[in-house]
């Protein structure tokens, strides 16, 4: 579980497919000693598991469902990613709760900028569109984000400037994709009451 604050920037420094899987070395000098073999970090919004460590590099092993329903699998080297390590029981919940279980790739597909603020509209499968209210939340790259208008297909959100110069979503342009997790209470929401046959 995690909270979609997002603690650093890291830079993808190794790829390696293979075996329908891939592995993924992430280095970021701050973070990566924080962390211990076994644990769990979301990387731009996927729940992974560190599973070797090297100075200021993490290794990740990314299993084929997990390429199929995210954006990991286009990953090269140099490419930044949002790194968060999991929630520990006590911590501040500063963002929503976030499973790191991502439900969809969506695009940009749409900035406007106001002074340092800026506006950014996401495309996704209208099969997700009842997930989402005004004012509710969203994880996108797993980033912790309040929605300001939801639609169908499409939702929009405002980065504040801190946002945008710490996190992989500042340096997106129209077109790019992104890691969607919608929220949890939606979900299970939606499903108990598609369970129900209601009359009025």
């Amino acid at each position: 579980m995690f909270t979609g604050l997002v603690q650093a920037l890291g830079t993808v420094r190794a790829v390696t497919d293979g075996q329908g899987g891939r592995r993924l070395r992430v280095a970021e000098a701050a973070l990566a000693p924080a962390f211990q073999i076994g644990d769990s970090v979301s990387v731009c919004g996927a729940c992974l598991t560190v599973v070797a460590r090297d100075g200021d590099a993490l290794d990740f092993e990314v299993g084929p469902e997990t390429l199929a329903k995210t954006t990991l699998g286009g990953l090269i080297p140099g490419d930044r990613v949002n790194l968060e390590g999991a929630l520990r029981v006590g911590d501040a919940l500063g963002g929503h709760f976030v499973t790191g279980h991502v439900d969809c790739v969506g695009r940009v597909l749409e900035e406007r900028v106001t002074g340092e603020w800026l506006t950014i509209w996401f495309g996704f499968p209208a099969e997700f569109g009842d997930l989402l209210v005004s004012k509710g939340s969203v994880a996108v790259d797993g980033v912790s984000l309040t929605v300001v208008d939801a639609e169908a297909d499409r939702l929009s959100v405002m980065l504040i400037p801190h946002t945008r110069t710490h996190t992989t979503l500042g340096y997106k342009k129209p077109g790019d994709a992104v890691n969607l997790e919608f929220d949890l209470l939606a979900k299970h929401v939606k499903k108990l009451f598609g369970r129900i046959n209601l009359t009025i």
